[in-house]
Formats: structure tokens, sequence, C-alpha cells
């Protein structure tokens, strides 16, 4: 095929986002600081020169706001003050100071479909009663019924279970999650300046761009009417009321040369390129690689309508293969189905980790010669699997909305091992860890791979220094080569080709060449192995 030029935004500054690779970090599990056996700011700023040596250029931080924990911390009771378990608003300051002295970014996560049940606009709302207008901030509704004991529509929600909840009064207030989190009310002025607010107020703290978590969601039919399948528009997910929302949050980013990156699972690829305007979002999350199958066509085939899909609007492309909300990569890739479903979800699925590693070390190298920039989830440049949390210590709402079935989020969490000889494998010191770490978490310690010149976090090292190093790598043009069944190679800009060997077979590599990294050893006619990929330089 011919190769896809993405055009640009017009007048860029400071592109660095259109080939960033960005670290994403979930604070409570990353590193203690304090030993109390949550990780914290201090943990963070700690390791700071482990990300560094990593070549990150840009940390993603999950929430850190205050909150009651409901939900991971996407439940926020206030955006101006970061929760007492993770430090104080000082502290913050200090490490989105100090990231950036060694050359690393900040981007910290947004909320906006909805807030904590202890935000101080839920608590007026709930004290104020029917008809009062801090009620209108979110959507309380009178129940259907003789009585009004039936909840106002019949909307699905993202966590099982209702999406209403009745207060005492009578009235029921919408939740599309968790009953923790009640949904603002987006056609309300006042919800639109205070979040133009909260973003002013982290850009002025020097942070370089904002995640916008469940993009797609916050604006709402006014009516809230009954959910018919197939019958569009939506009453809530993608309507058309978000551009202007985001049109207006791109003026204020655009005052601090701050960028956006949207959290937008849409399967209308012309739908999806919409967020990507050069008025409205930079950059979303491209979720339908992180769910491809290892499989070379299907991957091949995300890949087209990935690079497609966003080369009208001139945004370039994000791969992730993993995040805080899904499987981890080597668990996943050693399943019999190795693709993402979150209803597939469950306990006790067999998984071959040595081949899910082989996998995922190819899955890295492939990733990162993609045209666009890679979201990398802590932990994945150690070659973490997946942990069955035992169900009495599992926290997710997802497993308790669930009656028990879905195993939820907890096992992509757990908290880093850090010394493979420390207590709690280094992550903090004097408390057991809020997740508990598995038998054997002291094999992926960070200090044990360092010393490995075969480990995954010495394989990721070096593919982000010749990413860096090679201008071919990051945004640009994407060729096809001719390949066997099975194997997918490209080349890049200045000579740079990668081969992914999906079949069963070796696969021969392009000649001359010379080898710049590859996930695993070439065979004895140096062939590309099963599962393995490797840049060249012809």
């Amino acid at each position: 095929m011919a190769a896809l030029h993405p055009a640009r935004h017009p007048h860029p500054t400071d592109d660095w986002w259109r080939h960033a690779v960005i670290y994403q970090v979930y604070p409570r599990s990353f590193a203690d600081g304090d030993g109390d056996g949550t990780g914290d700011l201090a943990g963070v700023r700690a390791r700071l020169p482990y990300l560094a040596e990593l070549g990150v250029d840009a940390i993603w931080f999950t929430p850190w706001y205050l909150s009651p924990l409901a939900d991971g911390g996407y439940d926020v009771a206030d955006y101006r003050t970061i929760d007492p378990a993770f430090g104080t608003l000082a502290e913050a300051e200090k490490l989105i100071a100090e990231a950036r002295g060694l050359g690393i970014r900040t981007i910290v996560d947004i909320v906006p479909n909805h807030v904590s049940d202890q935000h101080a606009w839920f608590r007026a709302a709930l004290a104020a009663g029917p008809g009062a207008p801090e009620r209108e901030l979110f959507h309380f509704r009178p129940g259907r019924g003789e009585n009004g004991e039936l909840p106002p529509n019949d909307w699905p929600s993202q966590f099982s279970g209702s999406t209403w909840t009745r207060v005492e009064d009578g009235e029921w207030y919408l939740h599309l999650f968790t009953p923790e989190q009640p949904d603002l009310n987006w056609a309300h002025p006042h919800v639109r300046r205070e979040h133009e607010e909260v973003l002013r107020f982290w850009f002025e703290r020097g942070v370089a761009g904002v995640r916008i978590d469940s993009a797609a969601l916050p604006a709402k039919d006014p009516e809230l009417p009954d959910f018919v399948e197939s019958v569009g528009p939506h009453p809530y997910i993608d309507r058309d009321e978000l551009h202007d929302i985001y049109r207006s949050w791109r003026a204020v980013a655009d005052e601090y040369g701050g960028i956006f990156v949207g959290e937008v699972w849409l399967p209308d690829s012309e739908r999806f390129a919409r967020y990507l305007r050069p008025d409205e979002l930079h950059t979303a999350f491209n979720f339908n690689f992180l769910s491809s199958p290892w499989n070379a066509e299907r991957l091949r085939r995300t890949i087209d309508e990935t690079l497609a899909e966003h080369a009208p609007v001139g945004a370039p492309a994000t791969w992730v293969l993993c995040n805080h909300d899904v499987t981890r990569t080597v668990t996943r890739y050693g399943r019999e189905d190795t693709g993402f479903d979150f209803a597939a979800k469950a306990f006790g699925t067999p998984t071959d980790l040595a081949l899910g590693t082989r996998r995922a070390r190819a899955a890295a190298l492939l990733t990162l010669a993609l045209p666009g920039s890679v979201y990398l989830y802590q932990g994945e440049e150690l070659g973490l699997p997946e942990a069955e949390i035992p169900p009495e210590r599992i926290q997710d709402p997802m497993y308790s909305r669930s009656g028990g079935t879905d195993p939820g989020r907890d096992g992509c969490r757990v908290p880093l091992p850090w010394n493979a000889d420390a207590p709690y494998c280094g992550f903090g010191s004097r408390t057991e860890p809020w997740l508990p770490q598995p038998e054997g978490w002291s094999a992926y310690a960070a200090d044990r791979q360092a010393g490995d010149p075969g480990s995954m976090l010495a394989l990721y090292r070096e593919a982000l220094r010749l990413r860096r190093a090679l201008p071919g790598f990051g945004d640009g043009p994407l060729h096809w080569l001719p390949a066997a069944p099975g194997v997918l190679a490209f080349a890049r800009t200045d000579g740079l080709v990668c081969v992914v060997n999906l079949a069963v077979q070796p696969a021969e590599l392009p000649a001359p060449a010379r080898v710049l990294l590859a996930s695993g050893p070439l065979d004895a006619g140096g062939r590309l192995p099963r599962d393995t990929a490797v840049w060249l330089r012809t």
C-alpha cells in the first residue's frame, strides 16, 4: 500500500507529543516513600532517576486528588487538593519541577463525567432538597412508578448494576459508574466554568498536558430518555455537544502550550476523528490496538485503520498495550484468547507466561516502531504478569458490583517490585502494601533486571534509547514491505525497518541489513524465530 503521511496541525510550536513515550504512573502502586503501604508522591520523586534512565518523555499520573477512593481515585472530591495518602500540593509542584529538570513532562488526569459523592457540590445538593439550584449541577429526577419507586430511565451502568440511586427525599440521581460517582450536568454553565478553572490551576503549576477520562460520556440528552439500541443519537455517548466543550478547553490549553489526550472508546472511526480536529483534542487513546489479538492480519488491519482515521485531521496516532484497567500484556498474550474484552474477564484463566513474555517483548518493539506516540503503563517494562488477587483483598468496584464474577482490575495494579531482597520487594519499608504482591514477585524486581542484559527492562531501555536517537522513529510515514504470511514488515524513514514474526516458521530478514535490536535471538541461519521482532537498518 502507499505510505500514509499524516497531515500536520497548523502552526505547531512544540510538537513533542506527536512522538513522545509517556509513562503511566498509578500512584498508589508505584513507590511508597513513607512506608505506610500506599504509593505516594515522595516515592515517585525518589524514582525519577529510574524514569529518566528508562528514557521516557513524560509521566501521566492517574488521579492524585482528594478522593474517598471508591474507584481508585476516579471519584474526585477536590481537584485543587492532593489526597493526603499521596502527599501535598507543594510536593506535587516539586515533583513537576524536578521531573522537568530531568527532561520529563507531567500529564494529569481530569474526570469530567462525574465527581465524588463527597465533593462539596454534591453534599450541598443533597442538603438543599428537590428543586434547589444546587441540584441543577447534577442529574436529579423524580422516579417513575406510582410512588416514584422506579428509576427515571433504564440506562445501563458502566460497572454493572443500576445507574440511579434514590435519596431520602425520594429523588434519584444519575451515576453511569458507581453510586459514589454522581454524574455532572454539563448543560450548566457553572460546571463548564469550574472545569476550565481547574485546567488553568494545573497548567499554571507547570503540567504539560491533561488526560481526559471517559471523554465521550459527559454530555447527556436533557430529556434523559430510555436507551434504545441502534437508535441515534445516543443519549449519553458521543453527543455533538461535547465538541463545543472541548473547543473551549483547547483554547485554555493553547494559552499555556498544553496538550490533551482523550479516553475515547468509539467504534465509528469518523466519529472518533472528530475529537482530534485541530481545535479540539491533540490525541486520543487507541483502544483498538490495545484490544487486538496477537495475530498478524488483525494487527496490520488495526494499524492501517488507526493511521487512516487520524490522517484527515492531522493528529498523531497513539499506541498502548496495557493500562490500569486492562489485563497485563504478558498474561494476555499467554492465553488462548490474546485479545482484550472486559466482558471476557474471568478468574482462573490458564496462562503460559513464557509464551506471553516472548510475545510481549516482540510487541514492545512493534509498538515503539509505529508512527506517533506511545503510552507505557508502569511495570510493563519489567514484564509484570497479571496477579490474581484473593477475593477478600479485592478493592475494585467492578468485582463487587458484578456479584463477584468479574475479577476486576486490581490484578494489574499490584505495587511494583523495586528491590528483590528488600521487604515487600522494595515498594515500601514498614507496612504491607494495599494490594498483596504475589509469590515470586521479587523475580521481576527492577534492581535484578537492571543487571541482566537479557531482561525486559534492558530491552525497553535500549529500545527507548534508539527511538530517541534515531529520527526515523516517532511521528512520520510508514511503508509496508513484502512479507510472508504471518509476518509484519514495515519501513520508516532513514532506512529503519521493523519485522515481527507471528508465523510458525522462522522468517527471512531483508538483506543487506544491520540488526539494531531484537526481542530475542535469531536462529542459527540468521532468521527471525516465531513471536520475535527485530529493528534493522538497511
